[in-house]
């Protein structure tokens, strides 16, 4: 299972500064620590017009705002955003600031934040005597008619000065999760006997709740080597896609079909090259989509090489990917997968963002075969193969999915989408099928610390019934989710 676009990169605009890490704090409330925190989100629900100049950056103007938007700068992922600031101050950092450890802190650049994030969804899908997971292939929120902890994450890190061309830099994230979506993010050899080794009475596999430390890496920062190169090496978010694993990343609450099934995480090195203003160049090597490099067989030597070229001041940006170059030969989600995505700023309201991509797994266990069948790992899908003889078969699938954004005032936006995803063999989702997906999400955020999404959502599955357990071909939900940053 999959995902994402950069989270590195969107957590550059997580939180509109408070604070600069390299200012002196100021306006800070007196008192114990509890105090200041509190003093912190009264500022930012309460917000005064602010003085302070824009903090430094090489390249182009970001494109759009955060809030409301879930970033700036276009997403690129297994990267620090080369030429831009890391301008974060939470309530959280602005209360230690604040203490009698604040210069230690300050000059640390070490940053704690995170989120609380629960979820909800009313669905037609209601029929949970198969399976109480009857929303899938639909994700997060698989649980029909229900109020659930999608995730509480915590983030520690240091990033480094990419704005500066003058001194070798550096910086850490460790990001752990907890709640419904640890499912999934876990890859096989990170505490995934969470999901892997606990069958449940309704026939499903895992904990309902678990953990998952879904971020684990350094990176290092050489300025000398063209505009900058950056060097992760780790566990990260894999590189492409519009959508991430962390709640704040993404546009909408639920998450497309294109999203959900294809790589997830990565741990290897990678590195990222900045050309020129326009020009941007990846390439690296990891140990395959969600499984650790110890975890044989399943970990395989995977390549990735990735270009993006923006213009037009930054407003366009085109992203060619091919994240998991190997030969594809059916393991713990080892994808050989291949993407393209485009931003592109209409006006100062509206954005879209497109993707497609093209994936497969080779020599797939044959579900309709039983020796076949009996070679389906756990937590993964065999194929729907053209004949019952076969043992195994080549499974691609092709997504392409479009997001439309329109931007109302400094707080609000909202979001369509529409999607159509093609399980050529039923490898990604368990059923032979092909889907279409519409939805429409409103944000709404309480200075940059609090945001509230709707939104609502209608699918079908064209051949077969998909939705219900392999029950309905038709879905439709009402689903959100509540954030409260820290």
């Amino acid at each position: 299972m999959r995902p994402a676009y950069s989270v590195a990169l969107a957590a550059l605009a997580l939180f509109p500064a408070l604070a600069s890490c390299d200012e002196p704090v100021t306006n800070v409330a007196a008192g114990n620590f509890f105090q200041r925190l509190s003093k912190a989100y009264h500022d930012d629900w309460h917000p005064t017009p602010s003085t302070d100049p824009a903090p430094a950056y090489r390249g182009y103007a970001a494109p759009v705002s955060n809030p409301p938007f879930p970033f700036t700068v276009w997403p690129m992922g297994g990267t620090v955003t080369i030429g831009q600031p890391f301008p974060i101050t939470t309530p959280l950092m602005t209360a230690l600031y604040g203490g009698t450890n604040g210069d230690w802190w300050k000059k640390s650049k070490i940053t704690i934040y995170g989120w609380v994030d629960p979820g909800f969804n009313i669905s037609t899908s209601s029929d949970t005597s198969k399976g109480k997971y009857a929303n899938a292939p639909a994700a997060y929120g698989q649980i029909p008619n229900s109020l659930q902890l999608d995730q509480v994450a915590l983030y520690v890190e240091r990033q480094p000065d990419t704005v500066q061309k003058d001194h070798f830099d550096w910086g850490f994230r460790l990001t752990q999760i907890y709640g419904l979506d640890y499912r999934f993010t876990t890859a096989k050899g990170y505490f995934s006997q969470q999901l892997l080794n606990n069958p449940q009475k309704d026939g499903t596999t895992g904990h309902k709740y678990g953990y998952d430390p879904v971020m684990a890496y350094v990176d290092l920062y050489v300025p000398q080597v063209a505009e900058g190169l950056n060097i992760r090496i780790g566990r990260y978010i894999s590189l492409p896609d519009i959508e991430a694993q962390l709640a704040p990343n993404n546009y909408t609450y639920t998450h497309s079909l294109t999203y959900t099934y294809d790589c997830y995480t990565q741990t290897g090195v990678n590195t990222t090259w900045k050309l020129s203003d326009h020009w941007m160049v990846q390439g690296g090597l990891s140990a395959g989509c969600e499984a650790a490099p110890w975890v044989k067989p399943d970990a395989r030597l995977t390549g990735n090489a990735c270009v993006a070229y923006t213009w037009a001041q930054g407003g366009d940006n085109i992203y060619l990917c091919a994240n998991s170059i190997n030969n594809g030969k059916y393991a713990y989600n080892n994808l050989a997968a291949y993407y393209a995505t485009w931003y592109h700023k209409i006006n100062a309201k509206w954005h879209t963002a497109t993707e497609a991509w093209y994936q497969y797994e080779s020599k797939t266990p044959n579900t309709l075969n039983a020796a076949g069948s009996a070679m389906i790992q756990t937590n993964t899908n065999g194929a729907a193969c053209n004949t019952t003889t076969q043992v195994t078969c080549y499974a691609p699938s092709f997504a392409i999915l479009n997001y439309t954004n329109r931007q109302f005032g400094p707080h609000d936006f909202i979001s369509f989408r529409n999607e159509f995803f093609d399980d050529m063999r039923g490898q990604r989702t368990g059923y032979r099928t092909r889907y279409v997906e519409d939805g429409v999400s409103w944000n709404h955020w309480w200075g940059s610390t609090v945001v509230f999404r709707p939104e609502l959502r209608f699918e079908r599955s064209l051949d077969v019934a998909a939705y219900q357990n392999g029950t309905k071909k038709s879905q439709f939900m009402f689903a959100g989710d509540f954030i409260f940053f820290f």
